[in-house]
């Protein structure tokens, strides 16, 4: 049987495209690919891509891609989707903007579900991100289904994050939910051929002005028409901007070191999941915590304590 992180490593598709599978099907070789790659990741510089359905993330993702390709980089996408009620699977529509892409051996492009993850990306996109690092592209875009209220898990896998929106959403301010103000390193307003693009400009950057937070980077706003590749090479310029800019004054690292800590407790809390499940479940113990909880005999707050001293001891 081959090894398929080997066959990561020297570079073949099939593994690459194999590897993902495995991770975000949990597969038993999933975990043994992750400990082989990990020592050949921290090389490809992440970004993410996040804004409201309709504001054409992928198109711009795809022109994004291919200035980055004509700058003689290498590129992977992961584009989150929202997850097809009846497969499970990723209902693939960035695949189709995405399509003529498909045809460069310098682009991997992988779309995955959110299988029910309520922050925008899968649960295992970082790891799908480690992989294509280890498979050696410069460049991976992370794009997420769309903002939310809890839109904001894509600042805990990305380097640098891009905020797309679009003028005449109604009322735009409201288009920017809590938090999202705070992860955008970069904004982008695309279809700004559109009427109202000067006016969002604007209104975002009076919400700046308004933030009150002293920062070394004031996130610019930039604007494209991705349709029509207007906009695409200041974009590129601006990523690398950020990320010089980030490398110079130790941003990087720091982003880097919580992004370890994260997915390290983000494990954690899934392999103790799985423990707990399967110590409950399994042997049947929940439905007799469950009839007493039921009869109001004990309370879940006990129970979910003693289960918890329990497996500690």
């Amino acid at each position: 049987m081959e090894n398929i992180a080997d066959e990561v490593l020297k570079g073949n598709r099939l593994a690459l495209a194999k590897a993902i599978t495995a991770i975000e099907n949990e597969r038993e070789n999933a975990t043994e690919i992750m400990k082989q790659l990990y020592p050949h990741t921290g090389n490809a510089y992440v970004l993410g891509i996040t804004g409201p359905p309709g504001a054409g993330k992928s198109t711009l993702t795809d022109k994004l891609a291919k200035e980055f390709r004509s700058r003689g980089k290498t590129v992977g996408i992961i584009a989150i989707d929202p997850t097809s009620p009846f497969s499970g699977g990723a209902i693939l529509g960035d695949r189709i903007r995405m399509n003529d892409l498909a045809m460069d051996e310098g682009v991997f492009i992988r779309s995955m579900g959110t299988r029910g993850s309520l922050g925008g990306l899968s649960h295992k996109t970082a790891d799908a991100v480690k992989v294509m690092d280890a498979f050696g592209v410069d460049v991976i875009f992370v794009e997420t289904v769309g903002v939310g209220q809890s839109e904001v898990d894509i600042v805990k896998a990305a380097d640098t994050t891009m905020v797309v929106l679009i003028p005449g959403m109604g009322d735009d301010i409201q288009a920017i939910k809590a938090g999202i103000l705070e992860i955008g390193d970069i904004f982008t307003i695309n279809k700004a051929d559109h009427d109202g693009a000067d006016k969002l400009q604007t209104e975002l950057n009076m919400m700046l002005d308004l933030d009150g937070v002293m920062k070394d980077w004031r996130p610019p706003i930039l604007k494209a028409v991705a349709n029509q590749n207007i906009g695409i090479t200041e974009v590129v310029d601006t990523f690398h901007k950020h990320r010089t800019h980030i490398e110079e004054n130790g941003q990087l690292t720091v982003r880097r070191t919580e992004r370890a800590k994260n997915e390290m407790l983000d494990l954690l809390d899934a392999k103790i999941g799985q423990y707990v499940r399967h110590k409950l479940v399994d042997s049947g113990k929940i439905d007799g915590y469950v009839e007493e909880i039921k009869s109001r005999k004990t309370d879940p707050y006990t129970v979910v304590n003693g289960v918890m001293e329990n497996m500690l001891k």
